[in-house]
């Protein structure tokens, strides 16, 4: 557990005019199919928190658990060039969360985001908080608002 990176994204919450709705659990959540299968949720309602290096500087996408995202899709669609999953040390250097609990915000400076805009057919979306024991739930209206993402296809 990352009791700090949980405190960043508290803040975060409570920062955006958000509710702080963050629970911890005794076991990991690292993949979406855990936290699914944690909270008794569809994975699709699972907000993976999923960053890429686009040119060298970090894209955080949030997609639905059960998406996939397609990276050409989504470089045609920013009229960019090639986006690449990004390697854990630039994950938490940009972040500060390790991969499997990177949340939606709490970072140390403004990531460009994208949200997948087919979370929205979920009423409650749960994102990571931090860590790999921590999650939050929100809408994703909520999530549209506090993040200032760019709502797009991304699969």
């Amino acid at each position: 557990m990352d009791p700090d990176a949980v405190a960043n994204v508290r803040r975060a919450l409570l920062a955006a005019g958000a509710a702080d709705t963050v629970a911890v659990f005794d076991s990991a959540v690292p993949t979406a199919a855990a936290a699914a299968a944690t909270l008794g949720c569809d994975v699709a309602a699972i907000t993976n928190s999923l960053v890429f290096n686009l040119d060298g500087a970090p894209l955080l996408i949030l997609a639905s658990g059960a998406a996939k995202v397609d990276v050409r899709k989504v470089a045609a669609r920013l009229g960019s060039g090639k986006i690449r999953r990004a390697d854990p040390d630039f994950v938490l250097l940009h972040t500060g969360q390790r991969v499997g609990g990177v949340a939606p915000l709490g970072h140390p400076e403004k990531i460009r985001t994208l949200l997948d805009d087919s979370l929205a057919a979920h009423p409650t979306l749960w994102a990571g908080a931090g860590d790999h024991n921590s999650m939050f739930s929100i809408t994703y209206q909520e999530l549209h608002r506090i993040t200032n993402a760019e709502e797009l296809q991304v699969r």
